[in-house]
């Protein structure tokens, strides 16, 4: 069998494009999350803690170096952006609660649909 054929086999068997569609929609999903994350959930943790934005948490390790003469940057500012990890393990712990849920109910209606009503 050529290799040409083999390939065309594999790209269109059912596995790999139920994977690249997978693949799409969790990429999609990780933006809804990351903007559910970044835009409802920690902006009142902010207020709450006295308006906290937690993207600009950070710590800086060496401030940056400017050229006395013109005031430009020679060297950039190095930070540690501990807020920006929060709101990653955040988003995170939010994907996996999701993924949870949804097998949870994959798994609760296989059972239903297996086991069908017994008469009363």
């Amino acid at each position: 069998m050529s290799l040409l054929k083999e390939f065309q086999e594999f790209a269109v068997k059912g596995n790999a494009v139920d994977m690249a569609v997978g693949i799409i929609i969790g990429a999609a999903f990780g933006k809804i999350v990351t903007s559910l994350v970044n835009d409802v959930i920690m902006p009142p943790i902010g207020l709450l803690l006295g308006g906290t934005d937690f993207n600009k948490l950070q710590i800086v390790l060496k401030h940056a170096t400017l050229d006395p003469a013109t005031a430009k940057v020679m060297a950039p500012e190095v930070t540690l952006r501990y807020g920006a990890f929060i709101n990653t393990v955040l988003d995170f712990l939010i994907v996996a609660f999701c993924l949870f849920m949804v097998i949870k109910l994959m798994n609760a209606a296989r059972q239903t649909v297996s086991k069908p009503n017994a008469p009363k």
